[in-house]
């Protein structure tokens, strides 16, 4: 199985997972008296769409190059990335506007099961994080790893809507609202959770060079190429889950073209081989002293 079919595994995971908890939230909610409830269940529904885009992304990104692509379509991850923090603001916005409207509306206290309910939507949401965001690193999908989050963000909503519901539930009377306020807290740290997949999005569209650790196994592994002197100038760019490097290898300067060029093309074999999340590899040799 190759990374695109286990990101689609896991994406598909993720949808089956957020369907089943948008009924369950959305029933335990009505019935249970808690708009914490149902704002969760809002948020798991606005999940499902963003797993879908994601999958829709994978599907997209496992286009081969082409004449107009010849880094191929990987790029589409960090804007489906961009999608996905937009239906984590909307959803937030939909919560915090509903919560505000209900703490200014008087009603009925949540029913106690619904605590237990809510401790088993919080117990599988953290396992759904671990197994996504673990897939995310595996396969350097940011996309992942945005889906990833939505899974703690729904998790922490959760938490949120237990602590509402404890306090309702434990101070009684004039305390309805505590579930309300509870779901207004929770959009706060779900737009706190958009900004942090939003930002490494960004920088994957800009270029911007945040592989330290990657460029350093990559000078590393050349100095194991025989021939291979050192490495000058090593820039890197991130499209889907493939890393694309451009390297200044530095090579005996007495040394014919011809050998050069053969050096060129087993150092860029070798990384290759030795580091298997690399796409496309362009060496530049310069020549030492």
């Amino acid at each position: 199985m190759n990374k695109e079919q286990k990101a689609i595994r896991t994406t598909y995971f993720s949808i089956f997972s957020n369907t089943a908890l948008a009924i369950i939230k959305g029933l335990a909610g009505y019935f249970g008296n808690s708009y914490a409830l149902i704002a969760d269940a809002i948020e798991s529904v606005t999940d499902i769409f963003a797993s879908l885009l994601v999958l829709l992304g994978f599907t997209y990104a496992k286009r081969p190059a082409d004449d107009n692509h010849p880094y191929g379509h990987g790029k589409i991850e960090p804007l489906i990335t961009f999608a996905i923090a937009a239906f984590l603001v909307i959803s937030a916005t939909i919560i915090a506007f509903e919560s505000i409207h209900n703490i200014q509306t008087p009603h009925k206290l949540p029913k106690a099961w619904t605590l237990i309910v809510l401790g088993l939507i919080i117990l599988w949401k953290e396992i759904s994080f671990q197994i996504v965001i673990r897939k995310s690193k595996q396969l350097h999908s940011s996309s992942l790893k945005a889906d990833a989050w939505h899974h703690r963000s729904d998790a922490i909503t959760s938490v949120m809507a237990f602590i509402g519901i404890s306090i309702a539930i434990y101070l009684g009377e004039g305390y309805e609202s505590a579930d309300d306020w509870a779901a207004l807290f929770a959009s706060v740290f779900i737009l706190y959770n958009s900004y942090l997949i939003l930002r490494p999005a960004l920088g994957e569209v800009m270029d911007e060079q945040l592989y330290g650790d990657l460029i350093d196994e990559i000078r590393e592994k050349s100095l194991q190429v025989n021939g291979v002197l050192g490495t000058e100038k090593c820039f890197i760019r991130k499209a889907g889950m493939q890393y694309h490097v451009d390297l200044h290898a530095i090579v005996d300067g007495e040394i014919s073209v011809k050998h050069g060029h053969d050096i060129a093309h087993d150092l860029k074999d070798h990384l290759r081989n030795e580091i298997p999340h690399l796409g496309h590899v362009l060496i530049h040799i310069e020549p030492g002293e």
